[in-house]
């Protein structure tokens, strides 16, 4: 019964897939960058919360075929007394990283992105799907 209490923790949904990871000192569980992807007819959507983080505190790149957004934030809170000696100085650091496979044919010029509200969101246009080329090659019979 013991070891179902240890190893209870030990194995949960996060280990399996991408999840972020943030270094926090405030808390133990990593925020979520919980993500909507919707699919259209020409296109995909992902939405991507990112509470307390500016827009330029996000950076999004493509490589090889995955989509990482990528966001840091460094804040540090100073109050001084009247000599101007600090009386309490306060710091964070965090950052979180979450990648996405959108395929080898998606460009950079093919994702437009937006920043409102604490939302990240992302339209990745479908590539154009071309017709397999016939790689049959004929021996001419003379």
């Amino acid at each position: 019964m013991l070891l179902s209490n240890v190893f209870s923790n030990m194995f949960d949904d996060r280990m399996f897939g991408f999840f972020p990871m943030m270094d926090d000192h405030f808390t133990h569980e990593a925020p979520q960058m919980r993500s909507d992807i919707r699919e259209y007819d020409d296109h995909y959507n992902l939405s991507m919360e990112l509470a307390g983080f500016g827009k330029n505190d996000v950076k999004v790149d493509l490589d090889n075929g995955y989509l990482t957004v990528h966001a840091e934030r460094n804040n540090t809170n100073d109050e001084k007394d009247d000599n101007g000696r600090i009386i309490r100085s306060e710091r964070f650091s965090g950052s979180c990283q979450r990648s996405f496979y959108v395929g080898d044919k998606v460009k950079k010029e093919d994702i437009a992105a937006q920043f409102e509200d604490g939302i990240l969101h992302l339209n990745i246009q479908k590539p154009a799907l071309t017709a397999p080329a016939d790689t049959t090659k004929y021996i001419e019979i003379q």
